[in-house]
């Protein structure tokens, strides 16, 4: 009867154990490892982590896995060239991480594929508020004019400031 109850017990605690860590593996990934995504999701859920963490003025971490998340989207820039979203997170990275001109040169290549862009003509005129160029970044609001979009009224209220 004794190994019975022993048996079970051992049992319920390994079986306790595992489902807490399956679960605690699907909330809280370790180490941010996303597995078989491919290179520009990866790119994407490191992004959305620094931003957590920028939020919480947490600078070190952020810019660590900004430089991370660069690195998965120059890779998917390489798989999938000329992608309209794979260049706007470039720039949008590039800009993170405080390279400007690499940051331009990404949002121009995408607008060059897709003029009406709203993200890349918003990040665009954004940094071009941030690096005080105010009227190319006039020209990028006038571009969003139309599209009643959110970038469109970030991107004017930051004229106004």
């Amino acid at each position: 009867m004794i190994k019975k109850i022993i048996i079970f017990f051992t049992f319920f605690t390994i079986t306790t154990y595992l489902a807490a860590e399956v679960q605690g593996k699907l909330a809280l990934p370790k180490n941010y490892n996303v597995g078989k995504l491919n290179q520009f999701k990866k790119g994407i859920k490191l992004t959305k982590s620094a931003e957590k963490l920028e939020k919480k003025n947490k600078i070190t971490k952020a810019k660590k896995k900004y430089e991370k998340a660069l690195e998965y989207f120059l890779i998917a820039n390489k798989e999938k060239q000329g992608d309209v979203e794979i260049l706007n997170y470039l720039g949008f990275i590039s800009t993170k991480l405080g390279e400007y001109k690499n940051s331009e040169i990404y949002y121009l290549l995408a607008l060059s594929i897709d003029s009406k862009h709203v993200e890349a003509n918003g990040h665009l005129g954004a940094l071009y508020i941030k690096t005080n160029r105010i009227k190319l970044a006039k020209e990028r609001l006038k571009n969003l004019e139309n599209c009643n979009c959110v970038q469109y009224f970030e991107l004017k209220k930051m004229l106004l400031e």
